[in-house]
């Protein structure tokens, strides 16, 4: 079985693949700027990572409506890591705790094959070795779940700028 992005051009979940993915497309064509003057959000593609479906679907919907392109869903890290290959995200927002490959373990097969890849942690992980594990692997973002509605779109903002956020009480 194949697990790469349907043909037909719809979002599909993928049986035996552990992911969903969602075709390309603008979400949202307001002109959407950071807070901070950082880059405009609405340029950024985004591959999301999660294994759990209701927080996939909740971030996609908080970052279409915040201009982002979700370009890409999955729910385990190996997807995540074929995902980033395939779809070429700008972002890709990694759980820390997915099945087959942990986001710490995904995170460096990306890094690998595609030294630019910006990675940010999206997790409920508040243990500093566990942030700090993340931010030496190569990610420009940690973003605490509880936080995601105030440090996720600063994160993914700064990381496309190549800078670092950390969601307070991690580092």
């Amino acid at each position: 079985m194949s697990c790469d992005v349907p043909a037909t051009g719809r979002g599909a979940f993928l049986p035996g693949c552990g992911s969903y993915l969602k075709p390309s497309g603008t979400l949202s064509n307001r002109a959407c700027y950071t807070p901070w003057g950082g880059a405009r959000l609405s340029k950024t593609r985004v591959l999301l990572a999660d294994d759990n479906l209701q927080v996939l679907e909740y971030v996609r919907d908080f970052l279409s409506a915040d201009c982002c392109e979700v370009v890409g869903a999955v729910t385990d890290g190996q997807a995540a890591v074929g995902a980033a290959a395939q779809l070429q995200p700008d972002v890709v927002v990694l759980d820390l705790s997915m099945p087959v490959l942990n986001g710490i373990e995904a995170a460096k097969r990306m890094l690998e094959a595609k030294p630019s890849t910006r990675v940010v942690f999206l997790t409920v992980e508040k243990d500093r070795d566990r942030c700090s594990a993340a931010l030496e692997v190569g990610a420009f973002g940690y973003v605490l779940k509880p936080r995601l509605a105030t440090d996720l779109i600063p994160a993914i903002g700064l990381a496309k700028d190549g800078r670092r956020f950390v969601s307070p009480g991690c580092e």
